[in-house]
């Protein structure tokens, strides 16, 4: 029998630990589950079947996945389990995570003879519920076969390199994200100054090459109807970007538009608020053009 144990339940985390649950259970495995809100484990368990456990029960799953905010909440929990690892284990980190982080977190792993993949999700909260998130994967293809029949909320599974590599992918994925949100926004404040409809003009981008996933999913749906509801939030969106833009100067790169979109969306994070939605950026653009797009 298998054990497997999923730490951190929150927007993402939650309902992809119900699909590993899920799959636990049909397989005749055994399913933890850890916060650091504790309550949320125990409805987690009640509502899906899972075993709360603590990070040193935790510690001796066979395939631990984590879904965290960042890099140092990973580091936190490894510190207390690192003690506890099964040789032989898996530890699938589906955080958002830094790249530099990686290697460190490897080593510490691999002197407890546990494999590390850096496995980050892309495909937001519906597709999390639905169990077809994209995952992009860092680290030994071999390990990556070993559990992919445990990846039971994943749609598709890309072997994106070695270790770190899917953090990076992650992070300039985001950082894409942030700048088509932003320059749709601008746009569209440019609109709104000029009279124009937003509703037909964004019908019009969505027909058109100015298209793009924040145009088609996002700012009709959240922003032209004020719900901006709390899916993805702007500070962790502010902090993607950063990790991309910090990537350009550690490969040497040059990616100006990445780290302009980063400061941008790191002011708004402080001006609009780190926990609103992701989307929510756009009421700085709204303040800078002194309209509201609806």
């Amino acid at each position: 029998m298998t054990t497997l144990a999923f730490l951190g339940l929150g927007a993402m985390g939650d309902p992809m630990a119900a699909h590993v649950t899920r799959h636990a259970r049909q397989g005749g495995h055994r399913s933890l589950v850890w916060n650091r809100t504790a309550s949320r484990a125990e409805a987690h368990a009640h509502a899906h079947g899972s075993e709360v456990a603590s990070l040193e029960q935790a510690a001796r799953a066979d395939v631990i996945f984590t879904c965290l905010p960042t890099s140092a909440e990973v580091d936190e929990v490894l510190t207390v389990m690192e003690p506890h690892l099964k040789a032989g284990a898996m530890w699938v980190d589906c955080t958002s995570g830094h790249p530099q982080a990686a290697p460190a977190q490897r080593e510490r792993l691999a002197a407890r003879g546990v494999t590390l993949l850096d496995a980050p999700v892309s495909g937001g909260t519906g597709g999390a519920q639905a169990g077809t998130l994209t995952v992009m994967v860092g680290g030994p293809a071999e390990a990556l076969e070993a559990v992919r029949p445990h990846l039971a909320f994943a749609g598709k599974v890309v072997h994106v390199g070695q270790s770190g590599a899917g953090f990076a992918v992650k992070a300039v994925n985001n950082a894409l994200l942030g700048v088509a949100l932003w320059a749709t926004g601008e746009g569209l404040a440019v609109l709104a100054r000029a009279g124009v409809d937003l509703g037909a003009a964004l019908d019009v981008i969505n027909a058109s090459s100015g298209r793009s996933n924040a145009s088609q999913n996002l700012i009709g749906q959240r922003v032209l109807t004020r719900e901006f509801p709390a899916t993805f939030a702007l500070g962790l969106l502010a902090k993607d970007a950063g990790i991309a833009a910090d990537l350009t100067g550690e490969v040497r790169g040059s990616a100006p538009l990445l780290a302009q979109t980063a400061a941008l969306l790191r002011a708004a994070e402080r001006v609009v608020g780190a926990d609103e939605d992701h989307t929510a950026a756009l009421k700085l653009i709204e303040q800078m053009n002194d309209v509201e797009l609806t």
